[in-house]
Parts: C-alpha cells; structure tokens; sequence
C-alpha cells in the first residue's frame, strides 16, 4: 500500500497542487473545482494531515522529502512518464521549485506562489529571523495539534532557510497583488531574477488560493497558457 497521500479530481493534462503551510489542503475546493474542468488537479498532502494522519508524531521537514513525495506521486498519476503542470504555494512553492530542480523533464511548467526563500534577499538572514520570531515559529507544539501548529513547530524554519538554484527552466514566480510592499512579494520578485524566471501578480495576497478562488484558477490557467503549453484557461465565475 502506498505512503503517499494525495486526491485526484477533474480531466484533462496533469495540474500538480502542493498546498502551502504544513501541505494540508484545507480550504482549496472552490480552486480545484474551478480547474477540475481543464486540468486533471492532483492535490498532494505531504504528512497526510487530511488523510488521517493529524496528531501523529512529525519530525521536523526537509525540503527533499516533500519534493521526492511529489515526484513519487506523478509517477503514481501521469501516464507514461508525461511532463506535468505543478503549482506550489507558500511552503508548497518551495517544493515546488525543489522538484523543477531535481527532476525538470517530468514537469511541463511551474508556478511557484509567494515562497518564502527569504535568505535569497541580500539581508536575508535578519528578515528571516525576524519572520520566524513574528509568526512565533521553531518553538514545541502545545496543546492539540492543528495544521498550523505542525507548520510552525516543524516546517517553518527549516524552508525559510531554502535557496533554489540558478537557471531554472519553466518557471513563473507569482506573488500576490495584495502582497505588494510586503516580504513575501519581494521575496518572489528577487526569486525570479535569481532564477532566471517569468514573474507574474496573482489576485489577491499570500492566501490568495482560499480568499479568490475563481480569479486566482483563472490567472493560473492564463499564466500557464502564456507559457505555450496550457490548455484553455478556466474562466472566473
């Protein structure tokens, strides 16, 4: 039986999702119902948070594992070894560029939602310092576990410190249009040139996923034909 946990909805190429936080997908419905039409959505849940798995004991996460966890789940789902579409966002944008690095010619075009690569930033180590002290990171969970106190405890810090490689194929950086002026924005905007990639504003801010579902599926379906490679792009409703 398989460790991976992951959903599958709709028809059409591959649109690999890898939430952000802790990697539990809680609040994507109304997104995966708006692409379901013209992708074939794959929502990855790395620890298993929504498949049973809230509570029990998590050590603290490595980059590698989530983005190996994702590539285990495409050769689970896409036929024949064809490329696929990944979308990541916050903590998931992080594997997501992790698995474009290791494994480019299984995906077809990446997009990668407001990652924190703080240290990539010239004062990178104070800002991420003082973004872990801000959101109360690195520290013991207390009390019943939730999927924001596991992100805390055991992903937070350990992803903040992650620096992608230079000269990343298919790749477009996004960073909320609410977000501008803030960390997070910056942070996608000096990714982009890092990499050498396409850089493009989503509806709303870092929780633009949950908070405009409708316009945020379609900016992704537009952003990914724009890359030449995309079907349709899911109309706002």
């Amino acid at each position: 039986m398989s460790d991976l946990h992951y959903d599958v909805t709709g028809s059409g190429p591959v649109l690999l999702v890898l939430p952000g936080g802790a990697g539990h997908p809680m609040g994507l419905g109304p997104l995966t119902e708006r692409l379901a039409p013209h992708f074939t959505v794959v929502t990855y849940d790395p620890l298993g948070l929504a498949h049973g798995h809230l509570g029990d004991p998590v050590a603290d996460q490595a980059v590698p594992h989530w983005s190996e966890g994702a590539y285990r789940v495409l050769g689970e789902v896409v036929a024949d070894g064809e490329p696929a579409y990944v979308f990541g966002t916050s903590a998931g944008g992080i594997a997501a560029l992790d698995l474009l690095a290791r494994h480019p010619d299984r995906l077809r075009h990446v997009i990668a939602h407001e990652p924190p690569c703080v240290t990539l930033l010239p004062d990178g180590e104070r800002l991420r310092a003082e973004l872990i002290e801000q959101l109360g990171g690195g520290h013991p969970e207390s009390g019943e576990p939730t999927p924001y106190s596991v992100f805390l405890a055991h992903v937070l810090r350990p992803f903040t410190a992650y620096r992608p490689p230079t000269g990343l194929p298919r790749l477009t950086l996004a960073a909320g249009l609410d977000s501008r002026g803030q960390l997070l924005h910056r942070t996608a905007e000096f990714t982009a040139e890092h990499t050498g990639a396409a850089f493009a504003e989503f509806p709303g801010g870092h929780l633009g996923t949950l908070e405009h579902p409708a316009t945020f599926a379609a900016r992704l379906g537009e952003t990914l034909l724009a890359a030449g490679q995309a079907p349709s792009a899911p109309p706002a409703r």
